[in-house]
């Protein structure tokens, strides 16, 4: 009798603790087998080209380019590549661009390692999965309208402590449109002002630091 096939793992950490920690928890499947591993988005594209595993793990937070846009790299060569996000990042907005970008998983690196290997087995059998934690997340801002790319633009700004002209600057805009986008993204998020609107902006993942 033919002995079963391993699912074949890659992942994409530049944390080499977690890295490490990771490769344990797949080694030790029966029906996993860590193949290799990468420590940014660039790197994880070659990885991808020369492994073709048939599910790879990927962190948002790289040195070089972020995992969501590493992701639609890789799918663009690649459509069906199985690719779970395994982060810290909780913010819904990344969490929808992760998965609109074609995800097929989502798990918090807070939850159990039993949890992140029935994913890789759901995915690697063609599934989605998503965990509830998650979904609650995104169920929580549905049908919220959301930020334009200009917006998110003049919060990104406003994050690295940038005043109003600073920002017009930078964008090659007018003081007075900078303060009308302030006023739309306050609303928008509902609050009354701009250290709240960049507090929230970063913990849903529409901007980053």
């Amino acid at each position: 009798m033919k002995p079963q096939q391993k699912i074949r793992v890659v992942s994409v950490d530049d944390h080499p603790l977690l890295r490490e920690g990771i490769a344990a928890i797949i080694n030790r499947q029966e029906d996993m087998e860590m193949v290799a591993q990468a420590t940014s988005g660039r790197e994880a594209i070659q990885l991808f080209r020369q492994q073709r595993p048939d599910v790879a793990l990927m962190d948002i937070r790289l040195p070089d380019i972020n995992g969501i846009d590493a992701l639609s790299a890789i799918l663009a060569e690649f459509p069906d590549a199985r690719i779970v996000m395994l982060t810290t990042s909780e913010g819904d907005v990344e969490i929808q661009r992760a998965l609109s970008a074609g995800a097929r998983g989502y798990v918090l690196k807070s939850m159990p390692a039993k949890y992140l290997v029935e994913v890789v087995r759901w995915v690697h059998a063609g599934q989605k999965r998503v965990p509830s934690e998650v979904a609650v997340k995104l169920a929580e801002h549905m049908g919220e309208e959301l930020l334009t790319e200009r917006e998110i633009d003049v919060l990104q700004q406003a994050a690295l402590g940038k005043r109003n002209r600073q920002i017009a600057e930078e964008l090659l805009i007018s003081d007075e449109t900078v303060k009308v986008h302030l006023k739309h993204i306050m609303e928008k998020l509902g609050v009354n002002d701009r250290t709240s609107a960049v507090t929230i902006g970063l913990r849903r993942g529409i901007i980053q630091l």
